[in-house]
């Protein structure tokens, strides 16, 4: 069945446009504090103007682990399901109020943070407390997000209700998965921001449930890692075999891995507080053991990515064990940045596993090695893929060309983003294993002999991350050659289609109430009993921590 290709309209293109400004524009502002983070660990650059190294360190995890991210995906799944379902005037109406009301948010949460009242980190631990604005900020960005969400959802129900028998296209199923996935765990940390933060910080409770508010926290924490790579899956699925000239692997197994990573990626927070008090071990461990179910999704993705890869080669005559790889397009920008994305997921993966097992978990947790592992599969799994997006996506916005000379300039950006990450996030690893924290600016703790193993690693962490600054710059360059300057011209939107004789896609894997049904049902499983032992048997609550030190 070919599926209508629905084109854009100009204002349909500015609308997805304004989330990669936003997006592109984060990155520089948090790519550079990341640069600064890593000088200052170093120990041997003072930060300049008195700035506090703990606010750099806030905006850096806020503004790229949450703006960025967000905007991209929420524009670039605009851009999808306008492409394959279409997109009506009024639902665009409504996009533009999330994207308002997500970028308001944002600078307040911004402006706090940068006046020095918001110095609470990416994950914004209690006791800590930022200004409510801050606050205000973050709930002004969910609900924004939200308004998306069911953006998303409508466009998908008219598109059934006007085809009324047909599989919904694969991307646009896809991108259903992720936002339904993306609201069902944001309501953890509204409530938490709702209920706990805004009247704590506003002086109306005098205390705050610290392990409340980060039970609820990473309720919502682990599946915003799923948030970023779900994403990046729909290109490997559904855009990489397009571009390699390739058709579908299985729209069927696609689906299934959207749908076992659904189930799998929310009721699994408690593998982050496994050193937290106050949590019933069994608990502990039936969320380990849910955490672990997510490798069968991921093993599915990597068998189909490569299948498409080895199918295609083969058609095209290339024989031997790995004689496919020679016909993969390695000078194509839109597919290397995504292979090497793809890659990186492969180490990654591996780090996950040692982060949720209980007893390795104890050796590496709070040290760098978590942050390592956040650079190895958001920064450089997720984050090149979505480069390798921007190469074909702004310009099919935009009107523009990919141009061989922006393509060869792509290439060297990838090359620098994947050496300076390969040497930032080696080191952190390593001093991880040595026992180097996490979260801390540098100090040489009075000497200490454990220390002076670490300050080789921290020197090794800025040159990974001036490295990794100036793909940032030549990033920035790129998008804003593809947005403004680059020729006019038509740049194929990539969408991949099913084999000829593909076997027909099982009707129950669109069937939203069994699969969200289950989703509900192993959420309430693994965390109704546990959530409230934490309300009646948690000590008392504690008083505020405020930033800066010693206001």
């Amino acid at each position: 069945m070919m599926l209508k290709n629905y084109n854009f309209s100009k204002k349909e293109s500015r609308l997805y446009m304004s989330y990669m400004h936003v997006t592109f524009a984060s990155l520089l502002i948090g790519g550079l504090m990341g640069l600064l983070q890593t000088l200052s660990r170093s120990g041997q650059f003072q930060l300049p103007f008195g700035i506090n190294y703990y606010t750099i360190l806030t905006v850096h995890g806020v503004i790229l682990g949450l703006v960025m991210t967000t905007f991209f995906i929420i524009g670039f799944q605009f851009a999808l399901m306008g492409k394959t379902v279409g997109i009506s005037e009024k639902q665009q109406k409504w996009a533009w109020i999330a994207f308002w009301t997500m970028l308001v948010g944002t600078i307040m949460a911004a402006i706090t943070i940068l006046v020095g009242q918001a110095n609470v980190l990416y994950t914004f631990y209690a006791p800590l407390r930022a200004h409510p604005a801050f606050y205000v900020g973050l709930a002004l960005v969910i609900v924004g997000s939200w308004i998306a969400v069911f953006v998303n959802f409508r466009q998908l129900y008219v598109w059934k209700k006007a085809n009324p028998g047909q599989k919904s296209p694969l991307l646009a199923f896809m991108v259903t998965i992720n936002m339904a996935m993306w609201f069902i765990a944001s309501l953890g940390v509204a409530t938490s921001v709702l209920v706990q933060f805004i009247p704590w910080s506003l002086g109306y409770a005098a205390t705050i449930n610290v392990l409340l508010s980060r039970t609820l926290f990473w309720y919502f924490g682990h599946p915003l890692v799923y948030f970023w790579l779900l994403p990046a899956y729909m290109a490997w699925y559904a855009i990489l075999p397009k571009i390699i000239g390739g058709k579908l692997f299985s729209d069927s197994l696609a689906r299934m891995a959207f749908i076992l990573l659904l189930l799998f990626s929310i009721p699994v927070g408690f593998h982050h507080q496994l050193t937290e008090p106050g949590i019933d071990p069994t608990w502990k461990f039936i969320q380990v053991v849910l955490t672990f179910m997510v490798v069968i999704p991921s093993l599915m993705t990597a068998f189909s990515i490569f299948g498409t890869f080895e199918t295609r080669g083969r058609k095209l005559g290339h024989k031997g064990l790995f004689g496919w790889l020679k016909h993969l397009p390695w000078k194509d920008v839109r597919f290397l940045a995504p292979f090497i994305g793809m890659v990186a997921f492969i180490p990654g993966g591996a780090g996950g596993i040692v982060n949720a097992s209980h007893q390795m978990n104890a050796l590496i947790h709070n040290t760098i090695w978590v942050t390592g592992h956040f650079h190895l599969t958001v920064a450089t799994t997720v984050i090149l893929t979505y480069f390798g997006m921007a190469y074909w996506l702004v310009p099919h916005l935009t009107g523009r060309r990919l141009t061989p000379k922006l393509n060869k300039l792509g290439i060297v950006q990838t090359i620098i983003w994947t050496v300076g990450m390969t040497i930032m996030s080696t080191a952190m690893h390593i001093q991880g294993l040595l026992g180097g924290p996490r979260r801390s600016n540098f100090s040489n703790y009075m000497g200490g002999e454990q220390v002076e193993s670490w300050i080789s690693y921290q020197i090794a962490q800025a040159v990974g991350g001036t490295i990794l600054f100036i793909g940032i710059i030549l990033m920035i360059y790129i998008f804003i050659q593809l947005a403004f300057f680059a020729p006019k011209g038509v740049q194929e939107f990539p969408v991949a289609e099913e084999e000829v004789d593909a076997e027909p896609t099982p009707k129950i894997l669109e069937n939203w109430y069994l699969w969200i049904g289950i989703t509900i049902a192993l959420i309430l499983f693994a965390y109704t009993i546990p959530v409230i032992d934490i309300i009646k048997h948690s000590p008392p609550g504690s008083l505020p921590f405020d930033w800066p030190i010693g206001r």
